[in-house]
């Protein structure tokens, strides 16, 4: 059985070109990342985390102008 611990520190490679990885490698310099990937996971949590927040469902005036307009194109009634 395995530790959960062990569980939770499970990691993935993948491959970026090198061009790409030296220009992050030079872009976290004297910063508090202590590696690329690091920073890749850094940036890459954030971008998920702001395209979570922009799918927010309809609001209530967004849900009676899309029935409206249905309506209007004779989908519903």
């Amino acid at each position: 059985m395995k530790d959960e611990k062990e569980e939770k520190k499970k990691f993935t490679t993948i491959s970026i070109p090198t061009p790409l990885f030296e220009k992050i490698k030079e872009r976290i310099k004297g910063t508090g990342f202590t590696s690329v990937s690091s920073y890749v996971t850094y940036v890459l949590r954030e971008l998920l985390a702001e395209k979570e927040e922009e799918e927010e469902p309809f609001t209530k005036e967004d849900e009676e102008r899309i029935k409206a307009r249905l309506r209007a194109l004779g989908y519903i009634d």
